[in-house]
C-alpha cells in the first residue's frame, strides 16, 4: 500500500486543466505583446504559486527569445500580492 501511487483528486486534476488551459491561451496570443502580458498576468492570478512558477519555468523556455524581460516582471510583480 505504500507503494502505490496516491491518486489525482479532483483539485489535482483541476489544477492541471488551468495550468494546460492557460499554456494554450499564451500560445494562441503569443504573436501580440500586449495580448501575452494581459494573458500572462491573469494566468498568474488564477494560479497556485507553485503552478506559477511552472507556467514561468514554460513561458521563458517556449518564448525567452520574445518576451524574457516581460514574463519576468511579470511573474515578479504577481508573487508581490
Amino acid at each position: 500500500i505504500g507503494d502505490q501511487p496516491r491518486s489525482r483528486g479532483v483539485g489535482d486534476v483541476y489544477k492541471r486543466l488551468m495550468l494546460d488551459f492557460c499554456k494554450t491561451v499564451l500560445t494562441r496570443v503569443s504573436f501580440d505583446r500586449r495580448l501575452f502580458a494581459k494573458e500572462l498576468k491573469k494566468s498568474f492570478k488564477w494560479l497556485s504559486r507553485e503552478d506559477a512558477e511552472t507556467l514561468r519555468q514554460w513561458a521563458m523556455v517556449q518564448y525567452h527569445h520574445k518576451y524574457a524581460q516581460l514574463i519576468a516582471s511579470s511573474f515578479a510583480a504577481a508573487q508581490v500580492m
